[in-house]
């Protein structure tokens, strides 16, 4: 079995991870900030220290190659650097570096391989300008009106802030790879719950990836002053949001699966004066599910709820699709070749659900893919307290480096 060098792995971890670094020891670095860039230019030197092919295409995904060959398709892996503010050091870093790794060590193996073996740090994950960007341009899933409407939560779009670095988001409508140029795409990825640690299991081997409806929802009343409107008498958006809100588990027991989620993470107010009843109520809803037929029921009904609640309390609804993606089955024979590779290297392992969206999930669109998964202590993640032990670390990659050199020989 082969493995990676594991202090290389490490190192590499502890620099990236001092780029963005803030006060409260959480990563900033929202995709195309100068931290992102910062980073960005770290990595392409690794890359080329490596004696890798490094290159950069459309959508500012870079992507080292191993051996690359213009008529053999691609073993591909990799994650992505950029970051939610105040995350942790190795979500979606993880991916790459230990993708880079397995990349290094494949060279200086000098195992023979049919297939080349790339590694990806795709664009703007996290959804500084709605997620999966970088991915969705290299299967082919971005339009230009897409692209134009594409903007952060301080209303800064795609377009002027990948300019700003230089960089023109059209050219990502070029990042289109075909089918036949990728053999199959695995990511290596840390949990983000809490499921292998509380299993005391040390890899998950992912095969069903949850779908997501990602909304931005509006509840409009009437501002009114708060000791002069009756209770009875007022359109109170806050109430509307309130009522929506507590009835989300009830909705999830009626109508979800065991893998439903629902989340408002953003509330808005306004005009948000202490003594003034909220005429708007602006909030996020993400709602996930692992069957698609189930994550429909689920918008449906609360789209459904949601009107209800406007009419009887004399709102007005609207909303905001931001973001749809279905759930993806990953493929069966990488799936088995994980486990049997995680078998060979002694490490328990399960099958298990990934509750969060990943590049795999789009990748799945034009290749086979696979999703290695290490526990999260405590199942935290998004947060400086994320964390993953070095040798829950060494074991993902060292599963990750062999299912690739297994795809890439064959």
């Amino acid at each position: 079995m082969l493995k990676i060098n594991t202090e290389r792995l490490k190192q590499d971890i502890e620099n990236l991870s001092q780029i963005g670094r803030g006060d409260n020891q959480g990563i900033y670095r929202p995709a195309f900030s100068d931290a992102d860039m910062e980073a960005r230019e770290w990595l392409k030197s690794r890359i080329n220290e490596a004696g890798l092919h490094v290159h950069q295409d459309g959508a500012a995904n870079i992507i080292a190659q191993l051996n690359p060959q213009k008529d053999i398709p691609s073993v591909m892996t990799g994650s992505h650097i950029d970051s939610v503010p105040g995350g942790g050091h190795l979500d979606g870093a993880l991916g790459v570096l230990a993708g880079l790794e397995c990349l290094r060590t494949l060279k200086e193996s000098n195992e023979k391989l049919r297939h080349p073996v790339e590694c990806i740090a795709f664009s703007d994950e996290e959804g500084r300008f709605g997620g999966l960007f970088g991915s969705s341009a290299m299967c082919g899933l971005l339009t230009p009106e897409a692209i134009h409407q594409a903007q952060d939560l301080e209303g800064i779009s795609i377009v002027d802030a990948m300019a700003k670095q230089g960089l023109d988001a059209l050219h990502a409508l070029d990042a289109v790879r075909n089918r036949e140029s990728m053999h199959a795409f695995v990511e290596l990825h840390i949990e983000q719950g809490p499921v292998l640690e509380e299993k005391q299991l040390h890899i998950g081997v992912v095969d069903v990836i949850n779908g997501l409806a990602k909304w931005n929802v509006r509840l409009h009343g009437a501002a009114a002053h708060a000791g002069a409107a009756p209770m009875n008498m007022r359109q109170d958006a806050f109430q509307g949001l309130a009522e929506f809100a507590m009835a989300i588990p009830h909705i999830l027991e009626e109508v979800g699966g065991d893998h439903s989620v629902a989340t408002i993470g953003r509330v808005s107010l306004s005009p948000g004066a202490a003594n003034v009843v909220p005429r708007l109520a602006e909030f996020s809803l993400d709602v996930r599910d692992s069957n698609p037929t189930v994550l429909k029921s689920l918008t449906d009904t609360i789209h459904r709820f949601l009107t209800e609640i406007a009419r009887r309390r004399q709102l007005q609804f609207e909303f905001d699709s931001l973001s749809e993606v279905d759930p993806v089955n990953n493929d069966t024979q990488i799936c088995r070749t994980i486990d049997t590779l995680a078998t060979q290297l002694g490490i328990n392992h399960t099958r298990m659900v990934s509750g969060a969206a990943h590049d795999t999930q789009i990748m799945a669109s034009r290749t086979r893919t696979g999703l290695i998964f290490v526990p999260s202590k405590g199942g935290k993640s998004h947060t400086p307290a994320e964390w993953t032990d070095w040798q829950d670390i060494y074991n993902g990659a060292n599963v990750l480096l062999n299912t690739l050199y297994e795809l890439a020989k064959a």
